[in-house]
């Protein structure tokens, strides 16, 4: 449970670029991009046309090795360092939008071309979630939608997520389940409108351990809504540190509304004399459940100092287990 900070999305202009596909002729670089000098124009009926297809992204055979890092994917300097201290370069990048902020088409295209996918936690710090579900800010939702189209990259988007904590401001405290889930399928409903169907929608609740008595069912927006179930859950030093007793309630719950594949959006160990311990329960959970493809290390100084590099010992311990094979691949192949 971490109370984030509202980030700012460096947008660059979007280019026309499509993937061409994956058979014939390719006028694209290795990872999917344009090559010097190639023209993106094609017959109206040529792959170009048709979204990315994101279905081998949801349940790929290996496991997402994530993180979310300063500055990043809008500078992959952070990215860098970050591979270079554990030893393997992260294929899922998580970053933090305000709903109102414009797509980050350069950050998904640096991510992309590193061999990473992105995750965007879209935050609606001061848009209404019952506006939203009324349509008022559709002009804004289709803006984005068509630039997602556009570029037409695979991207991951969690909206509105820790919706069952009250201390987000479209969380329990401030907002109805029922508002919640219709501002959720309007979004979705938006993008779908605008073909871009190359979105991983990812509905994450925070792990139930501290808001036990809040219904997760009447915040589920429905199969048909969803692609990924995401969780937000830490390991901390005042509670036990099994992976079962920190996820394991909200697996077992969640296992009742869906069998959508899940994923851990966010997590970290407080510094202390725990954290090695903390990491290995985090990896052999991850490996030891199918149904979870993967987590998201939140390497930032913000409240505690949750980065790999603050813990010599539990950094050590993070690289000899992110070696095994199972963890990272490139998303360009999956």
């Amino acid at each position: 449970m971490i109370s984030r900070f509202r980030s700012t999305s460096l947008c660059a202009a979007l280019t026309a670029m499509l993937l061409l596909g994956t058979v014939g002729c390719s006028l694209t670089d290795d990872d999917g991009t344009p090559s010097a000098g190639s023209s993106t124009t094609a017959p109206a009926d040529s792959a170009a046309d048709l979204p990315f297809d994101v279905r081998p992204l949801i349940k790929p055979e290996k496991k997402y090795f994530g993180a979310a890092l300063e500055g990043a994917p809008t500078s992959m300097a952070s990215v860098e360092k970050f591979t270079a201290q554990t030893g393997k370069q992260p294929n899922l990048i998580e970053y933090y939008v305000a709903f109102g902020d414009g797509f980050n088409a350069s950050g998904v295209r640096n991510a992309w071309k590193s061999g990473a996918l992105t995750i965007t936690s879209w935050e609606p710090f001061d848009v209404p979630l019952a506006d939203i579900a009324a349509g008022k800010s559709d002009s804004y939702l289709e803006k984005y939608a068509a630039a997602v189209r556009e570029l037409n990259l695979p991207v991951a988007i969690s909206f509105a997520d820790e919706m069952n904590g009250h201390w987000e401001k479209w969380g329990t405290k401030h907002v109805d389940a029922a508002d919640y889930v219709e501002a959720w399928r309007h979004v979705h409903d938006v993008f779908t409108e605008a073909g871009a169907s190359n979105v991983i929608w990812t509905w994450t609740p925070n792990i139930v351990n501290p808001v036990r008595s809040v219904d997760l069912a009447d915040y589920y927006p429905g199969d048909a809504y969803v692609d990924w179930v995401g969780m937000v859950g830490y390991f901390t030093q005042d509670e036990d540190n099994a992976f079962g007793s920190v996820f394991g309630p909200t697996i077992e719950k969640i296992g009742t509304l869906t069998k959508k594949p899940l994923i851990i959006v966010e997590t970290a160990a407080a510094p202390g004399e725990r954290r090695r311990a903390d990491v290995r329960n985090l990896f052999a959970g991850v490996e030891g459940n199918d149904d979870i493809v993967g987590f998201v290390w939140f390497d930032y100084r913000k409240r505690a100092d949750w980065r790999l590099s603050a813990s010599p010992l539990a950094l050590a311990e993070f690289n000899r287990l992110a070696a095994d094979d199972l963890f990272g691949f490139d998303v360009r192949k999956p």
